[in-house]
């Protein structure tokens, strides 16, 4: 049985990585935290400011590039949930990850979006940059990465 159908949640858009697991298995005992550069940490954090950017007001179009970005990071959506605002027409949204999580917040009036890629284990959240970059053509772009979960 799927680990997550275990828990009543489906994916519509699964990722390769989305695997079967006996829960006595090795793997199920695994707790995917990651070592990169002698340093052992549960996940990577990029905090991501979009200036200059364009369709920060259609939800669906978030959604799809959200879901996109997700993928191509190699991580397995869980859950999505956008609110449009109005009048200004802005966006706010997660894609829950098995993972961890991207989330955003657009100001469409000023050409603004705030996004959120954290994941987990495997996953590379800067794979997600480019597909930001096309779908919102950002005229700049601030990144902050955070290692979050350090072992002391």
């Amino acid at each position: 049985m799927n680990a997550l159908t275990q828990l009543g949640i489906v994916s519509d858009f699964p990722s390769k990585n989305q695997t079967i697991q006996n829960s006595d298995s090795e793997e199920s005992r695994k707790d995917y935290f990651v070592e990169r550069d002698g340093e052992r940490f549960a996940g990577t954090h990029l905090l991501v400011d979009l200036w200059g950017a364009s369709r920060l007001d259609n939800p669906a179009l978030i959604d799809a590039t959200l879901r996109e970005a997700a993928i191509v990071s190699g991580a397995t959506i869980l859950h999505s949930h956008f609110h449009h605002f109005s009048p200004n027409g802005g966006v706010s949204g997660v894609l829950v990850l098995a993972e961890s999580h991207i989330s955003i917040h657009t100001w469409p009036e000023r050409d603004f979006a705030a996004i959120d890629l954290f994941m987990c284990g495997a996953c590379d959240p800067h794979l997600a940059i480019p597909v930001l970059k096309r779908a919102f053509k950002p005229n700049r772009i601030d990144l902050t990465e955070q290692r979050r979960g350090r072992f002391a």
